[in-house]
């Protein structure tokens, strides 16, 4: 049993590949009952600022595993910055611990820092089907083991904290613009998981509260009629994992499926 968390794919691309019984946590977050049950149970995410999704941490407090094996892999693009440890304490303060915890380099899809042209262009050189068939392994022998982070991972966590300190948070408040290019198609509403977008006059309007940043919105939309209002480094760039369709992301992510 998976529960995952996707926003361009490349979680759901790692669950599908680990295997079992695949759960999106859009879709359970909030159901009353969160009892779970199964030999094996895994939680795959990406981390955004190097910590799991805050709809994440949510589900994790909530929910009571009773397993044999859990285990957590997290998917990042650049620089893990620790995450392991960091799911670690968060793990210990909901009460938890896991018996493995890995990252898997993928495709960064943070818009402000990095251009996907020259980010698919890098996915080979990341070996991401050998890391991942290493995790796997890893998995299907019950390894017991968390990624260990250096001194030099913590660092980059703490400057990461000190920049988001410098931000202002009207800068956060305000940073999706919906463009006239919008035709009101509403795949944004349905690809995001925290039902942050709505359609108003067939246009797109974005709600921030609750927004995961997880920018499923901006990398879907046919039109580009998303964007952001801090600059990009390729603002006609956008990714979405290939092995992933889109409707499994809305499948995923979809906020009126649940009803």
């Amino acid at each position: 049993m998976i529960f995952y968390f996707t926003g361009t794919g490349n979680s759901l691309y790692a669950a599908k590949q680990i295997g079992g019984e695949l759960i999106s946590i859009p879709q359970v977050i909030h159901r009353k009952e969160q009892s779970w049950r199964a030999e094996e149970i895994g939680i795959v995410c990406p981390v955004y600022g190097h910590e799991m999704p805050a709809m994440v941490k949510g589900f994790l407090k909530k929910a009571e595993f009773q397993t044999e094996y859990f285990f957590l892999i997290l998917t990042y693009g650049n620089i893990h910055g620790g995450a392991a440890e960091l799911a670690q304490q968060e793990l210990k303060r909901c009460g938890k611990r896991a018996d493995y915890i890995n990252t898997l380099k993928m495709i960064d899809n943070f818009l402000p820092s990095f251009d996907m042209e020259e980010q698919i262009a890098s996915e080979h050189g990341k070996q991401i089907e050998k890391h991942l068939s290493r995790i796997c392994s890893d998995i299907k022998k019950r390894i017991h083991w968390t990624q260990p982070a250096t001194e030099e991972d913590r660092l980059w966590h703490q400057k990461y904290l000190e920049y988001q300190k410098s931000v202002p948070t009207e800068q956060w408040k305000h940073i999706y613009q919906v463009t006239e290019e919008c035709i009101g198609c509403g795949i944004c509403t349905r690809v995001c998981p925290a039902g942050c977008i709505e359609l108003k006059k067939q246009r797109a309007v974005h709600i921030m509260k609750n927004c995961q940043m997880c920018m499923a919105c901006i990398h879907h939309c046919p039109e580009n009629a998303i964007r952001l209002t801090i600059p990009e480094k390729n603002p006609a760039a956008r990714y979405h994992n290939e092995h992933v369709r889109l409707t499994e992301i809305v499948k995923a992510n979809h906020q009126d499926a649940m009803q």
